[in-house]
């Protein structure tokens, strides 16, 4: 008889269990390898292969089709110059046709003040008062040439009946009406005076200061108690008041010899300023200077601008936008040329992927756009974007055709 039961004592004390936990540790290992290689990163993707450089061949810089850079390289085509776009400096100013500069006639103290900044005034209204004994003076020869003409008066009635009764001689009679009509010129003449600046018909030194057109008062300087004198004013002074009617300005542009023939006197211009971007304003040109500044080599042309809802003020500066009208030449954008040294030159893309640096002569030169009078013809294709990346592209790619034909075969 075989016992079974001493058998499986030994199954549980012996070594058949430790072989079992081997097993179970190899495959928890396996597993937990297994586990770890799917955490692990993946394995990086093939590199897709580089564009080849781009290459010079018969002094031509030639991409490969489908070049990444190519799409970088923004082409215009050059058109007929027929009109090309002009923006020159301006300013704008007073209308001086329709401002007064107010200077003092007689010396003296401010008593009053009538108006202050931005005030609107109506011709003959008082700005302000000034206590002048200069101008009481004045006044008072325009009463003492009243009294003057009186008497004379009554001595030429007296003459008249005199001569009338044959008592006095003609040449008598002739002196007082010469001195009749002396005493009426000179009361006229002080008269004249005094009412010019206001002047009443009394002695009180009393001087108004008034605007003679309607306008507002765009500059003060004058204060209460200030002196103020005749020789204070002229050149390099300032005005007492400045009132002008702001609802038209003036426009100063600064233009070079070869913009005259788009500023002629009735031609119209857009202008914009920079508290306004985006906003245009039209105005007109007026009248051009005779004489070039040697200094600037410009010309100041004047302009007149509208301005009803006093949005634009006086000393601004301003851009004037101009279609000069051209004959003969190319139009590019001014961005599409280069400078090298003294030479004026431009990428023509003369098939895709092919470009060529090409030498141009400007026949004028602005902000946006240019005119070619040499070099290129209506229809090329000029580069306009990244010109300088196809600058170095070029340099680059000839200075490695020149190592490989200097190096040794």
């Amino acid at each position: 008889m075989v016992h079974l039961f001493p058998l499986r004592q030994r199954t549980h004390s012996g070594r058949a269990p430790l072989a079992a936990s081997g097993l179970l540790v190899m495959a928890l290992a396996g597993g937990s390898a297994a586990l770890l290689s799917g955490c692990g990163p993946a394995a990086p993707p093939a590199a897709e292969p580089e564009a080849p450089a781009p290459v010079v061949q018969d002094g031509q810089l030639r991409f490969q089709s489908g070049h990444p850079q190519l799409a970088l390289l923004g082409v215009t085509e050059a058109r007929p110059a027929q009109s090309v776009a002009v923006d020159l400096p301006a300013r704008l100013v007073w209308n001086e046709e329709r401002t007064q500069r107010i200077y003092p006639a007689f010396a003296g103290r401010v008593s009053s003040m009538r108006a202050d900044l931005g005030q609107s005034v109506k011709a003959g209204s008082p700005l302000a008062t000034l206590a002048s004994p200069d101008f009481g003076q004045a006044q008072a020869e325009t009463a003492k040439a009243r009294v003057d003409q009186s008497l004379a008066q009554q001595a030429l009635r007296r003459q008249r009946e005199l001569f009338d009764a044959g008592i006095v001689a003609r040449k008598d009679l002739e002196q007082a009406e010469a001195d009749a009509a002396r005493a009426q010129a000179e009361v006229a003449r002080a008269a004249a005076r005094t009412s010019l600046y206001g002047g009443s018909a009394g002695v009180n030194q009393q001087l108004a200061l008034t605007s003679s057109i309607d306008g507002v008062v765009v500059e003060r300087n004058l204060n209460p108690g200030q002196e103020v004198r005749p020789d204070q004013s002229g050149p390099g002074a300032p005005a007492l008041f400045v009132v002008t009617d702001p609802t038209t300005l003036w426009v100063q542009i600064e233009a070079r010899e070869d913009h005259l023939a788009a500023l002629r006197p009735g031609d119209r211009f857009a202008l914009e300023v920079q508290a306004y971007p985006g906003e245009s304003f039209n105005g007109q040109v007026m009248a051009a200077s005779d004489a070039i500044d040697p200094t600037t080599r410009t010309l100041t042309v004047r302009g007149v601008l509208p301005n009803a809802d006093r949005r634009l003020k006086a000393q601004m500066l301003a851009t004037v936008h101009l279609k000069e009208s051209r004959v003969s030449g190319t139009v590019i954008p001014a961005q599409a040329v280069t400078l090298r040294g003294a030479i004026h030159t431009v990428f023509v893309q003369r098939a895709p992927g092919v470009f060529q640096s090409q030498a141009v002569t400007l026949g004028h030169e602005g902000p946006r756009e240019v005119v070619v009078t040499k070099g290129l013809v209506a229809g090329d294709k000029v580069v306009t974007q990244n010109v300088l990346l196809l600058a170095r592209q070029f340099q680059i790619a000839a200075e490695e055709a020149a190592m490989k034909k200097g190096a040794p075969q």
